[in-house]
């Protein structure tokens, strides 16, 4: 699958079949997180595979918006280092969307569950102390992410995309940009 396929096949699974992921494959999608860039090459994001079932039960009570991941048939938890690099939630995005597509290429479904809470220090707080515990975290690494993965119960519709006239300038912010 070329990557622009991935890119526009893409959606966030939220229902799974009770189906394992084979180890091979699974691989493949943390392989692809684990080269995601960095900046200045820093290793200052982290993975961790949760296959445990019990895990995986007790983070969803991360955020209330979770419990798609007690049917993954895997988690990811993408944590950061902010004492390494501060540019850690960009690295850890990406590797994040490296992830996601992967899943894709591998016929796999994917879900994003938000931990860091860029706008209410409180909140993110709550989440990634909550996640710390269970994962038995060193303070000094922060929860972006967790991740779910596994086979798909469903594929869902997709979103049509924004104008690209509101998104796509050229030269200046308001320029449209013509194809």
């Amino acid at each position: 699958m070329e990557v622009l396929e991935a890119i526009r096949q893409r959606r966030e699974v939220t229902q799974f079949l009770d189906a394992r992921v084979e180890p091979a494959v699974l691989r493949a999608v943390v392989e692809a997180g684990y080269r995601a860039p960095t900046g200045n090459h820093l290793i200052s994001r982290e993975l961790i595979v949760i296959q445990d079932r019990g895990i995986l039960t007790r983070l969803t009570q991360t955020t209330p918006y979770m419990p798609w991941l007690a049917g993954a048939a895997a988690g990811i938890v993408v944590t950061g280092r902010p004492d390494v690099s501060k540019y850690w939630v960009q690295d850890g995005s990406i590797a994040c969307a490296f992830m996601w597509l992967a899943a894709v290429e591998q016929g796999l479904g994917m879900a994003f569950g938000a931990v860091y809470h860029a706008q209410d220090a409180e909140e993110s707080a709550r989440r990634e102390g909550y996640a710390r515990e269970v994962l038995h975290l060193p303070d000094d690494r922060r929860v972006l992410a967790i991740l779910g993965v596994g086979r798909p119960a469903a594929w869902p519709e997709g979103k049509p995309p924004h104008a690209k006239e509101q998104v796509i300038f050229l030269n200046r912010f308001g320029q449209s940009w013509q194809e």
